[in-house]
């Protein structure tokens, strides 16, 4: 077989397949065409030399907001995905059924870096967050349209992975939980998973995870007091509990005020580790506290998480919330993404949405992507020079 590129002598970390060593990993067509030793080339293959790299699946960040120009929350995708080694990203209800439209055309299709979105069930999405005006779409009753919304996400379901919902007393005030309840209906009228954003009481964190079911995403997962899921004992809460047990994911979702080490100790300390990492990456949080995706994923390995269960929870699991089994994964066939990171050792300074601070000694960092099956980093080719067949 004649390999349209290699990746040669990199530490292959690929949870989907519990590899975990040195080796070589070719792309032919687009796809992933094989992992194992010294593959060989020929006169056409490019070849980059990452040893001294990890070679993980291409990163999925399950929460961004990427409608870039069109909501003033949006930042681009391709800057963000090159410098955070994101080959999916996931918008997370910037868009409603009323200008799902454009955000497909104008973002999505344009891409290079591939976009995947949940659809808000709110008519125009998240419209007003922004640094002067910030209102809360869900508050809004007549803004819920979950008639449109079904037949929107119908229409796109090859974008479309899921139903988006905000609640909380910044994003449905007085309307508290109701939102939801409409979000789950459109889930469950166009079988789709159902994600839904949690902040300040009411409802409680546990008013909103009783009605979650299988499948669905509860993102902010680790957020601070008030609505932490950790009690003032630092035990986890038994809805927190009764909801795993049910299969509801819980996702980061780190964002401008969803995430604190406090609680995130508390969880782990007892062995309830989120079951993804995500940024949820925005205009008013990309100069921090959030950053990137491999900043976030930094703090998890600063709390003591393993580097190779911090890649599953940015690939494998991420591709298994979203029902792509083609992502996040470097099998034979998958779509043929993949990041090339490192962990740099030093003083690094990191800070949670509360203010606490955390001194680590190491910082998970992307050095490069491979985007369908091509190196796709061309800033930064010299540090990865083609080598001789």
């Amino acid at each position: 077989m004649a390999f349209d590129l290699i990746l040669r002598g990199g530490h292959v970390i690929d949870p989907s397949q519990k590899l975990d060593g040195i080796a070589d990993v070719a792309f032919t067509g687009g796809k992933v065409a094989k992992v194992g030793k010294n593959l060989k080339a020929d006169a056409t293959t490019d070849v980059r030399d990452v040893s001294g790299y990890i070679v993980s699946p291409g990163l999925i960040d399950l929460h961004t907001h990427v409608y870039w120009g069109g909501t003033s929350l949006g930042i681009d995708a391709e800057d963000f995905c090159k410098l955070s080694g994101v080959t999916t990203a996931v918008d997370t209800g910037s868009a409603g059924p009323g200008n799902f439209a454009g955000f497909r055309k104008h973002v999505i299709e344009p891409s290079q870096v591939r976009i995947l979105a949940y659809l808000h069930v709110s008519h125009a999405g998240i419209y007003g967050f922004g640094k002067r005006v910030m209102v809360g779409e869900s508050e809004e009753m007549r803004l819920m349209n979950p008639i449109d919304a079904v037949a929107v996400a119908d229409a796109n379901r090859d974008v479309i992975v899921g139903i988006k919902v905000r609640v909380g007393a910044h994003a449905s005030g007085t309307s508290g939980v109701a939102p939801l309840d409409i979000a789950l209906q459109v889930a469950e009228e166009t079988g789709l998973p159902l994600m839904a954003h949690i902040d300040h009481p009411p409802p409680s964190y546990e008013e909103v995870v009783d009605r979650l079911r299988m499948g669905d995403v509860l993102t902010h997962c680790f957020r601070p007091f008030p609505n932490s899921p950790a009690t003032v004992q630092g035990t986890v809460k038994p809805a927190v509990l009764r909801a795993r047990e049910r299969g509801v994911i819980f996702d980061i979702g780190h964002g401008k005020g969803s995430f604190a080490f406090k609680t995130a100790r508390a969880m782990l300390a007892n062995g309830f580790p989120p079951d993804t990492i995500s940024s949820d990456v925005h205009a008013l949080c990309i100069e921090g506290p959030a950053f990137d995706q491999v900043t976030t994923m930094s703090k998890f390995l600063m709390l003591g998480m393993p580097l190779q269960e911090i890649i599953a929870r940015s690939t494998v699991n991420a591709a298994m919330a979203l029902k792509r089994p083609e992502l996040g994964s470097l099998k034979p066939g998958s779509a043929g993404d993949a990041t090339i990171l490192s962990v740099r050792e030093g003083k690094f300074d990191y800070v949670d949405t509360v203010g606490e601070h955390l001194i680590g000694d190491r910082k998970i960092a992307s050095e490069g992507v491979v985007l369908a099956g091509k190196w796709w980093h061309p800033k930064r080719s010299q540090r990865f020079k083609k080598r001789a067949v």
